[in-house]
């Protein structure tokens, strides 16, 4: 059967308005898994602070990919593997030492389904003293959830 041409139009515009609404919905659902994606990792830099505040560095390298690919940069250095960030945070911070750490004016960009980063400001008040800083955290997502893969703290 051959088609007149107001069917031929009917089925070109089904096929745009299908092809539109495609992007529309593909679109959407980016959207909402962004946010969602920035919620998880907000809750995370939530909860580092938390265990901070609460001398629980354990908790707060909770949060960091333990592997020997992690790496952190501060202060002119740069270290690699969970366990030498670790000793290091219990060196230089073991109890009274942490303070309270306020994280603060952090944007964080969502690269793909599986990569983000947070950048922001951090400040560490002990009881004399005040130190502050910025920070750029990368985080990838791996079977077992979102984990801090690099961190450059100055």
């Amino acid at each position: 059967m051959i088609c007149g041409r107001g069917e031929a139009k009917m089925k070109k515009t089904g096929i745009l308005l299908f092809v539109f609404l495609w992007i529309f919905l593909s679109c959407s659902q980016s959207r909402v898994e962004e946010g969602s994606i920035q919620d998880t990792i907000n809750s995370i830099i939530e909860r580092q602070q938390t265990a901070w505040n609460d001398h629980d560095i354990e908790g707060f390298m909770a949060h960091y990919r333990q592997s020997e690919d992690l790496t952190f940069q501060s202060g002119g250095q740069r270290l690699y593997g969970w366990e030498t960030l670790l000793n290091r945070y219990k060196t230089n911070y073991a109890g009274e030492k942490m303070g309270t750490l306020t994280f603060s004016d952090i944007e964080i960009k969502v690269l793909s389904a599986d990569s983000a980063y947070a950048v922001g400001r951090w400040e560490v008040k002990q009881e004399d003293t005040a130190a502050n800083g910025v920070f750029t955290i990368i985080f990838k997502r791996f079977p077992s959830g979102w984990k801090i893969i690099h961190d450059h703290s100055s």
